[in-house]
């Protein structure tokens, strides 16, 4: 169970805070909910969520060391390209709503030398790619920034020099 402050990291959402857990009764039946709100939403988005619902879609924040494990693996190849792309992106979402995050690491890893490698011969990169890589950067860079205590700026910086990308992009830009 998650405790008020915690930080967790909610499918759909990214990552959210425990405000709240208090019990609620809809249609007549009550249950205990956490109260979520996004980190990042400036509209105080409210979410309640069953608290017997653990496993669905909630992930406490990575520790220390699964972080540096995960930005070590940008060192290493990523996953395999699949030239076709909408069997491609079918694939990639697959490994995303796993919620592994070495392997969402991985298919980061790939879309980025992929579209690096694009955009250097002046061609534009698959739009269905762009928004899996914006989802995961999104999500995981900004958990892996939290858990490291820096900026999504510094993490996409460490991970594009280990890349070897050796442009002037920001986080927005590939975001």
């Amino acid at each position: 169970m998650f405790k008020i402050g915690d930080l967790i990291v909610y499918s759909g959402h990214g990552i959210c805070r425990v405000d709240d857990i208090s019990d609620k009764t809809y249609a007549g039946i009550t249950k205990t909910y956490y109260v979520l709100h996004p980190i990042e939403n400036n509209q105080k988005l409210t979410i309640n969520t069953p608290v017997d619902n653990d496993n669905i879609g909630k992930v406490k924040l990575m520790e220390q060391e699964e972080a540096e494990r995960i930005l070590e693996s940008f060192h290493s190849a990523g996953i395999n390209w699949i030239e076709k792309p909408q069997l491609r992106v079918q694939v990639y979402k697959n490994i995303v709503n796993t919620g592994n995050r070495m392997d969402i690491a991985k298919v980061a890893n790939t879309l980025m030398r992929k579209k690096h490698e694009i955009e250097m011969g002046k061609r534009k990169f698959y739009q269905q790619d762009s928004r899996i890589l914006n989802t995961i950067q999104n999500i995981l860079f900004k958990e892996l920034a939290i858990t490291l205590h820096t900026s999504p700026d510094v993490i996409i910086e460490k991970i594009k020099s280990m890349l070897r990308i050796q442009d002037k992009t920001t986080i927005q830009d590939i975001c």
